[in-house]
């Protein structure tokens, strides 16, 4: 409901990093991921999303870099939010590349850039996120806690772990079982009340 909430007030007041919160939250993209992204990474024909670069800053420069493995590196089926806030976004951008006339600078393409086209300071990043959550009233969590979040809702929803271990991009089984492994007591009570169904005692 927190995140729902977060979104539907970004989105409602044009927040031009409103894309960049959907795809942290329900692709549970990171940091570098959503600011490393390209227009040339969307394909909006067939819906997909290609993560290959990232974005960090190392010393007094801002690197915009390939991922390091190929386990990371995938291609995500878009839902339709990701995809309406991606068209949203390129609106926004074109708009500011018309009112920043000649000061326009990017290089690279990337979709979430300054109003003047050059790359978003990460740490600047985790600061508006943290400012838009107080703005709205949200519980506040580091921006690198989104991808718990939707760690989290893909357990309550009941994913797969090899479908969740595919959306999270996880090289390793392993890393997405250790989140599923974190069951709530709910979930280990409606586990035991299916289990004793199955033996007539439900």
């Amino acid at each position: 409901p927190e995140a729902s909430r977060f979104l539907e007030q970004a989105a409602g007041n044009g927040d031009p990093l409103y894309a960049a919160w959907v795809l942290a939250l329900v692709l549970g993209l990171r940091r570098g991921e959503v600011l490393g992204l390209t227009w040339d990474s969307v394909n909006f024909d067939t819906g997909e999303l290609y993560v290959d670069h990232q974005l960090r800053r190392a010393g007094r420069e801002i690197l915009h870099r390939e991922t390091k493995t190929e386990d990371s590196d995938d291609f995500l089926p878009l839902p339709d939010l990701c995809l309406t806030a991606l068209r949203l976004r390129r609106q926004q951008q074109l708009d500011a590349k018309r009112a920043a006339g000649e000061l326009w600078q990017d290089r690279h393409g990337l979709i979430f850039t300054t109003r003047y086209g050059t790359p978003i300071e990460p740490g600047n990043l985790t600061r508006h996120f943290a400012v838009r959550a107080r703005r709205d009233g949200v519980r506040v969590i580091p921006l690198r806690n989104t991808r718990h979040t939707t760690s989290s809702l893909l357990v309550a929803l009941k994913v797969h772990p090899k479908i969740a271990q595919r959306i999270l991009r996880h090289s390793q089984i392993a890393m997405t079982l250790e989140v599923y492994a974190e069951a709530t007591e709910e979930q280990v009570r409606e586990a035991l009340q299916r289990l004793a169904g199955g033996f007539g005692g439900g």
